[in-house]
């Protein structure tokens, strides 16, 4: 049944995670280590930090996530557990939903730790309410958890799945609008940016960082951020191979 190989996939995942305290606790510290650094280093311009805090919120996990989920799932692949699991009387989707079950809790955990971190500690303001904050930011994390599941596929080594985040993450990084308005880049690189993933997740954010209530332009983005993590997912389960019992 799909439901029952998502759930225990999912168990699976989340023992292995447990077992390994290192890692979760890296999960849970680099980002806001990272968040202080930035809260510290704009000391003397505040107003730098209540900019970019929020959406360095949902940067960090985005790109954490991003690696952990790669490199969790290309080791599956390259031990065989994939295609152990394939052979068995089993759905490809349904595995996917177990792996993104397992690393969907980390990413909820790891972005309530981060925004708590940032708005108790830090003191970053936040013009929207704090809920769709949270959603907007687990999104994030959620989505790059996703593009991790997928391009892994593409990845036959760690060092390789690792080097796809400068390839593919830090363009986006630079072109959504975080280091420069999009509308100051040459029309090119603006074109390209309106379409990246990062680009929406990015603006959602900025939107609950700078203006109060919700509206339409905040959920537009972030249903697209939520289409784009259900299409990477589905996309990673076509990259399964059944092996022959």
């Amino acid at each position: 049944m799909p439901g029952s190989t998502t759930s225990a996939t999912a168990t699976r995942v989340l023992r292995q995670l447990r077992r390994d305290r290192r890692t979760v606790a890296m999960l849970l510290m680099i980002p806001t280590g990272l968040l202080t650094l930035v809260r510290y280093a704009f000391d003397a311009r505040p107003e730098v930090f209540q900019r970019v805090g929020l959406p360095l919120i949902g940067v960090f996990p985005l790109v954490s996530m991003f690696l952990v989920a790669s490199i969790a799932m290309l080791r599956e692949r390259r031990s065989g557990t994939l295609e152990r699991l394939m052979s068995l009387p089993t759905t490809k989707l349904g595995l996917v939903a177990g792996y993104a079950t397992a690393f969907a809790a980390v990413a909820v955990a790891q972005t309530g730790v981060v925004l708590s971190m940032g708005v108790v500690l830090l003191d970053l303001e936040v013009a929207g309410p704090m809920w769709l904050a949270v959603i907007v930011a687990v999104a994030n994390a959620l989505l790059g958890m996703a593009l991790g599941l997928l391009l892994s596929a593409f990845a036959h080594t760690e060092f390789q799945a690792i080097q796809f985040m400068p390839a593919f993450l830090l363009p986006q990084f630079l072109l959504c609008g975080l280091l420069v308005d999009r509308h100051a880049m040459a029309r090119p690189l603006e074109v390209i940016s309106a379409v990246l993933p990062l680009t929406f997740a990015y603006d959602a954010l900025r939107w609950v960082a700078d203006r109060g209530g919700v509206s339409n332009e905040v959920l537009v983005d972030l249903a697209v951020t939520a289409i784009m993590a259900l299409g990477a997912l589905a996309a990673g389960a076509l990259t399964l191979k059944r092996r022959s019992p």
